[in-house]
């Protein structure tokens, strides 16, 4: 029964990954599940053992960056005792997923810049939403926690500052998935840090 359940996984692991591989370089609508199948080395069977239909293997591709995410927003908003320490982390731990993780970056592209926003993305959407929002939250509250203490110095709405934040994180992002050539995240990433406490009143 264990080999049945860790080959069971392993066919799971094996679909995901040639369903990141697909969506990641056709996108949504020209990936079939035939085609996931072909690239997995199996029929359509061992899919729907696993899952319901496109949609939810799509959901879970996209896992692979959102879960990360989520993990995060989670451990950083519990950081409010350190608030400096806390946005630095989220922002080299974005920009080192991105440019570390292949699967963290290929599920994020996806998203991006191969998906078309239809209806049948509504489950995938709201979770999405929710993390945006849980993201521009957490920078609030620290951006506010770090005014209060005198670590930054600043006149805007705390508010604002967590908006401004994410938009900044998400400029660098689809920049660099759009054209990754244009920069080295990895070498840039300490200057993108830096320029961040800039935009907040603290370079």
């Amino acid at each position: 029964m264990r080999r049945t359940k860790e080959d069971a996984e392993k066919t799971r692991q094996t679909v995901l990954e040639a369903a990141l591989k697909l969506f990641s370089r056709d996108g949504y609508s020209l990936t079939t599940l035939s085609r996931i199948a072909k690239e997995a080395g199996c029929s359509r069977g061992p899919i729907y053992w696993h899952f319901e239909n496109k949609d939810d293997l799509y959901e879970a591709v996209l896992a692979y960056s959102q879960e990360p995410l989520e993990a995060l927003v989670a451990e950083c908003s519990g950081m409010r005792e350190t608030p400096i320490e806390a946005m630095d982390h989220f922002i080299e731990r974005w920009l080192g997923l991105l440019a570390n993780d292949r699967k963290y970056r290929q599920s994020f592209e996806i998203l991006l810049n191969k998906t078309e926003l239809t209806d049948a993305m509504s489950r995938t959407l709201k979770r999405e939403r929710a993390l945006t929002k849980s993201i521009i939250t957490m920078f609030r509250d620290l951006v506010g926690q770090a005014a209060e203490r005198g670590l930054i110095s600043t006149q805007e709405d705390p508010k604002d500052l967590g908006l401004l934040s994410y938009t900044y994180l998400m400029g660098i992002t689809q920049t660099w998935l759009f054209a990754p050539k244009l920069f080295s995240l990895k070498r840039e990433t300490a200057f993108f840090q830096r320029q961040f406490w800039v935009l907040l009143g603290r370079g």
